[in-house]
């Protein structure tokens, strides 16, 4: 039995698995300083080690084929970006190496890799005013950005910006080492200088500010390298949040039992649609119907009768009003409800969700329209029903509860709603956010861009609300929900195209998406 080195939201993070853990800037530095200070090596063999490791990826990837113009902080970052210019010089590669000169002294490590620069005989350019970088680069080469790591705790200004800019102006293939300079870890870098990259080959474990969608014009491809951080450094670190990895959900999903029948996987109902939206409705029918529900019933308006019935037969159609729902009779009969898809934004739809909220006291999933009622009539937060699922895009969540300034911003007050509010938050996009009422939070590592179309998140709902009626815990629902969501869509886009594919693409691969979770061919 492999041991567990941590734990996080109750789960054993299994040391094969530490390519989940998202660390803190500071969390990372105290990994250094442990791994100094307990393994038998230095602060600058460990530097070594990683200028190593970028200069094989870059090898491997055959970018040792033109110069390489290397730009050094004087910090630890610098020293990495000394120690692959030394290592390329011995590649045979035209390296040329400059510092920037803003008045502070350099690191230790810093100025010993710098020592060991000069002592086989390869000069650095001081870099003290960006209108004259000498023998800056041409049309041709690869920039190497060794400027600021994870320590940069503000924006950058005054030479540093300008050398940053004067980068980014070069039009070359750039890699940054550890992260794009001028980007913070934890923190918004807002409209500063950042470089931007083509790649970011950075250390041990993913950095928040790579799951942030205002980033990613910055960090081009991330690549995570192991440098051999010893794993036991996280028994007695919670992580800032975890990266949802495929062994973790195939330990939650649960196999069909041969002697079951459509009662062991649950009644769930969908409260969704109305006239000119039923599309959402049976999109998001489908996918619960796919998701592997026993049995489920369709709360529709008149309209969409015969819309749904077509659409998906082997649901059942209860109708209310004539172009908007009026009512859920016992909603209480149902193991799950989802709500929102299609509905519509109606005042009349405030004590609908009083009434579904009020009568049923189990989780539920609350979606699209639903949501957007729930900002109209704020006070619908305070009766919802502990551990239900908020799917809110950002736009929604903004809505919801209030404009958040950026990403980072959003993500916190997410991690905050959930805990006050006692309810699970997926905030959707290309990572999507998970926050659980107990303060942790999970990001998804599967999807992809062709699912930003109309109807995706509808898919999502059917999803979630199918988990829930077949008894899955709430918190195991969501991630499993979202991760198997993400990952029909990749099988989608590979089948269709990103381009090409439609939410319903999405439903229709869940088949796949199961086989692969369940450990079984996937195609």
């Amino acid at each position: 039995m492999i041991p567990a080195a941590s734990t996080f939201a109750g789960l054993p993070i299994p040391v094969y698995l530490h390519n989940m853990v998202i660390l803190s800037a500071a969390q990372l530095h105290a990994w250094d300083r442990y791994t100094i200070e307990h393994e038998p090596i230095s602060s600058i063999d460990l530097m070594e080690k990683a200028a190593a490791a970028c200069v094989r990826w870059m090898q491997q990837h055959n970018l040792l084929l033109q110069p390489c113009y290397i730009f050094c902080g004087k910090g630890n970052n610098g020293g990495d970006g000394l120690a692959m210019a030394r290592m390329l010089a011995a590649k045979n590669v035209a390296v040329h190496v400059y510092i920037l000169d803003n008045g502070q002294q350099g690191t230790p490590d810093f100025n010993q890799n710098l020592s060991r620069l000069e002592a086989v005989g390869i000069l650095v350019n001081d870099v003290k005013d960006t209108t004259a970088i000498p023998g800056a680069p041409g049309k041709s080469g690869i920039v190497i950005d060794a400027l600021f790591g994870t320590g940069l705790n503000r924006p950058l200004s005054g030479l540093a910006a300008g050398l940053v800019t004067a980068i980014n102006s070069f039009g070359l293939l750039t890699v940054s080492i550890d992260m794009p300079s001028g980007m913070r870890a934890d923190e918004s870098s807002g409209d500063t200088a950042v470089i931007k990259a083509a790649y970011t080959l950075s250390f041990q474990c993913l950095k928040m500010a790579f799951l942030m969608a205002e980033n990613e014009p910055h960090t081009g491809k991330v690549v995570i390298m192991d440098i051999g951080l010893p794993a036991n450094f996280l028994t007695g670190t919670t992580p800032e949040a975890l990266l949802l990895e495929e062994t973790l959900l195939k330990g939650m999903y649960r196999p069909r039992q041969a002697f079951s029948h459509k009662g062991t996987y649950g009644h769930a109902a969908l409260v969704a649609g109305s006239f000119g939206s039923m599309g959402a409705s049976t999109l998001s029918a489908n996918a619960c119907l796919r998701a592997g529900v026993g049995k489920l019933t369709c709360h529709i308006p008149a309209c969409g009768y015969t819309v749904m019935q077509l659409a998906a037969p082997e649901a059942l159609c209860k109708t209310s009003g004539t172009d908007f729902i009026a009512s859920v009779p016992d909603p209480a009969a149902y193991d799950a409800i989802g709500t929102g898809p299609g509905l519509g934004v109606t005042d009349s739809h405030a004590p609908l969700l009083e009434q579904l909220f009020t009568g049923f006291a189990k989780p539920m999933v609350v979606d699209a329209d639903a949501l957007n009622v729930m900002a109209k009539h704020i006070a619908l937060l305070e009766i919802i029903p502990p551990f239900s699922l908020l799917t809110p895009h950002p736009g929604e969540f903004d809505r919801l509860f209030g404009k958040s300034s950026d990403d980072f911003a959003r993500m916190r007050l997410a991690r905050e709603k959930a805990r006050v509010l006692n309810v699970i938050i997926i905030l959707k996009g290309h990572r999507t956010l998970i926050a659980m009422p107990g303060g942790n939070c999970f990001f998804n590592p599967t999807g992809n861009a062709g699912m930003a179309t109309g109807g995706s998140g509808d898919v999502l709902t059917g999803i979630l609300t199918a988990l829930l009626a077949q008894h899955y815990p709430p918190e195991q629902a969501a991630l499993l929900g979202v991760y198997l969501h993400g990952l029909a869509g990749d099988f989608a886009a590979a089948d269709q195209s990103q381009e090409a594919l439609i939410a319903a693409d999405i439903h229709q691969h869940l088949g796949a998406a199961f086989r692969q979770i369940s450990g079984k061919t996937a195609h």
